[in-house]
């Protein structure tokens, strides 16, 4: 088996059919298997996706998280190469076996994200640098990036120097549409299901890096990409489990001291808790 797409879903079945539906064509000339982990989403998704021909779905008897998803998916699967994808995603151009093609003639690559695009057509920008502690005031959401999106440090985070057309190294691309070695996640352990949603493609492609193996991005696959299409699903418990992740990436990865470590606990909690003031404020 060449591929193995392991998609995980939560209450999708408003764009499941889509997606798959992009995945005929885009396999053609691949050996591959697509398996569909659904996080217990009870709205017909499991009954959507396994219509579809040629599609394993895994239904979970609880919701498990994105990388926990992932996890059983690679469990159940063969695939030389892993895709994820999400499902509110489809495909729209490049080749798959041509990217595959690549991966075979480079094996220091571990790693590759596609081009995304948002439903206009506009490039997302899903390669980014490693997060840093300037990435808290230059993250795509952040009031600086949107006031001042010429600021140093939301160029560096989000890499505004690059034009998103070229083959080229990054720091890490993002969860919703990762191309990896399996043998990658047979060295890493899988992902690190601490992290429930957000932050484990980071995650991920950190470890990589660690672990001898490159990360590139790579224009040669197309993807159209509705950002936080499971996520608007549990608006206020996703805003919690960002800052949770976010937490967790900092444990992990920073280096500790503890009055540091105070400032940015409550750093990042002063701004979820900010988050969801505003997400109340604007139910009302």
């Amino acid at each position: 088996m060449d591929l193995s797409i392991i998609i995980v879903t939560y209450r999708s079945r408003a764009d499941i059919g889509a997606c798959l539906a992009s995945l005929r064509e885009a396999t053609t000339g691949v050996r591959a298997e697509i398996v569909v982990v659904d996080n217990a989403s009870g709205d017909g998704t499991v009954e959507a996706a396994g219509a579809e021909p040629g599609v394993r779905v895994l239904a979970l008897p609880q919701n498990a998280g994105f990388g926990a998803g992932i996890n059983r998916g690679l469990a159940v699967t063969s695939g030389r190469y892993v895709l994820w994808m999400n499902p509110d995603a489809r495909l729209v151009g490049g080749s798959l076996a041509a990217v595959l093609a690549w991966m075979d003639a480079r094996p220091d690559v571990g790693v590759a994200g596609g081009k995304i695009l948002d439903p206009g057509g506009a490039v997302q920008r899903s390669a980014r640098a490693f997060p840093s502690y300037g990435a808290a005031l230059g993250h795509r959401y952040s009031l600086l990036t949107r006031w001042f999106p010429r600021n140093p440090f939301s160029r560096r985070y989000l890499r505004e120097h690059a034009s998103f057309e070229a083959v080229e190294p990054v720091d890490w691309v993002s969860g919703a549409f990762l191309l990896h070695r399996r043998a990658v996640s047979d060295a890493l352990g899988g992902l690190d299901e601490q992290f429930f949603m957000y932050c484990e493609d980071v995650d991920f492609c950190l470890r990589a890096w660690h672990g001898g193996w490159k990360v590139f991005f790579h224009p040669g696959m197309v993807l159209e990409h509705a950002i936080g299409g499971s996520s608007r699903q549990a608006g206020r418990r996703m805003i919690v489990a960002r800052h949770r992740s976010i937490w967790r990436y900092y444990r992990k990865h920073f280096r500790r001291f503890w009055p540091k470590d105070a400032m940015v606990w409550a750093g990042i909690w002063a701004r979820c808790g900010g988050l969801l003031a505003a997400s109340a404020w604007s139910r009302r």
